[in-house]
């Protein structure tokens, strides 16, 4: 904590976002993600190499190897956010319109939903807060404690000290009460008539040897339908005749 409180105080120009540190037998490998590369590393390497002493010198860590790694969207990340609202309100810049300012680039990033609470003395001696929002964002529940970021950026003024707290929530998650819509899966249109139909024709007493076409079968199944038929009719009429 205190190494993290420290590189965000060092790095805050370079959009510092948060920092990892792994030991291993050969050392502690040290990896700090920021917005702004290049003014982590410094020109030839200086300002990496001076955090390298301070980091073996003040916290006592053995033989640090220190990476910088690339934020990919600067704008999803709270901290990154509430500490460029903080610098827009120490470069006098009003807090409604930083407030505005921080939202519009986080929604222009693809985000759900976010949220500024600026607290200190705004306008008046009292000291009060002013929340800004837009999209959707939930309150309670799982999703708040496993998919909302959250960071708090404290800063001094002239009136006093001021509170940036920034909340925001990812892209495409999917929530109760906001659900996503997934996109229907398109279904391979089969015409009806290309299936062949099947027709069946019973008649009492005769079975048909399987696997023969359909079109023999008809023909050996009804002729001798109709020659029954013809015989049956010759009777009747010649009992009627006698």
């Amino acid at each position: 904590m205190e190494i993290d409180e420290h590189l965000a105080k060092e790095l805050k120009r370079a959009g510092y976002s948060h920092v990892e540190l792994t030991k291993s037998p050969v050392g502690t490998r040290v990896v700090i993600y920021a917005a702004k590369p290049g003014m982590v590393i410094g020109r030839r390497g200086q300002s990496i190499k001076d955090l390298t002493k301070l980091l073996e010198q003040k916290f006592s860590i053995e033989n640090p190897q220190l990476s910088v790694a690339t934020i990919d969207i600067p704008e999803l990340d709270p901290k990154v956010i509430a500490a460029q609202v903080a610098m827009a309100l120490q470069r006098g810049v009003h807090f409604r319109r930083a407030a505005y300012w921080g939202i519009q680039r986080v929604l222009e990033s693809g985000a759900s939903g976010v949220e500024i609470v600026i607290r200190g003395k705004l306008t008046t001696e009292r000291s009060r807060f002013e929340k800004f929002k837009a999209g959707y964002l939930p309150r309670v529940g799982e999703p708040v404690l496993k998919y909302v970021k959250e960071a708090v950026q404290d800063i001094q003024l002239k009136q006093g000290l001021f509170g940036i707290k920034v909340r925001i929530l990812p892209p495409n998650i999917d929530v109760f009460e906001h659900p996503i819509i997934k996109s229907e899966i398109p279904q391979t249109a089969t015409a009806a008539s290309e299936k062949p139909i099947a027709t069946e024709t019973t008649v009492a007493g005769s079975e048909t040897a399987a696997g023969e076409p359909q079109s023999a079968e008809k023909s050996e199944v009804v002729a001798p339908t109709i020659i029954e038929v013809k015989e049956k009719q010759e009777e009747v009429a010649s009992t009627q005749d006698t």
